[in-house]
């Protein structure tokens, strides 16, 4: 199950994900934005990570103007790995390196088309599984002193 949640500047992406999403079968919850109507993104960043945190849902996608705030609230949470991605080979090192649980993008960077790509990268992408990468996400993990 995937988490989707964007805000005004999202919307439009949003709505194109959903339908690549519809077409190939994937479930998803949609937290939200639901109009192009001005709104806060960190609302709806703080729904997806706590959709996946508690295991109601295994990835989360999340949209806003750049897909930088979006991205930095998500990332508060602890066992929330959100990358923003504008292109593919990001999409596949992220989950391949890090294994990201959360795409971000921005609705007013990345164009429809190369957004679809950059989802269908990002979730048909496996974790490595590396030792080294494994090591750096347990660092990741640790608390900052």
């Amino acid at each position: 199950m995937i988490a989707l949640g964007c805000d005004h500047g999202g919307y439009e992406l949003m709505q194109e994900v959903k339908q690549y999403l519809d077409q190939k079968g994937y479930e998803y919850e949609d937290f939200g934005c639901h109009s192009t109507e001005a709104t806060d993104y960190p609302i709806y960043a703080k729904k997806v990570a706590r959709a996946i945190l508690s295991g109601k849902c295994d990835k989360g996608i999340l949209i806003c103007g750049t897909g930088i705030g979006i991205s930095i609230t998500a990332n508060k949470f602890k066992g929330i790995r959100a990358a923003l991605c504008t292109d593919c080979f990001c999409a596949e090192a992220t989950r391949q390196h890090n294994d990201a649980n959360v795409l971000a993008m921005g609705g007013r960077v990345v164009g429809p088309g190369l957004a679809i790509k950059i989802v269908e990268t990002f979730l048909t992408t496996p974790f490595s599984g590396a030792e080294r990468h494994c090591a750096r996400i347990a660092q990741m993990e640790q608390d900052i002193d």
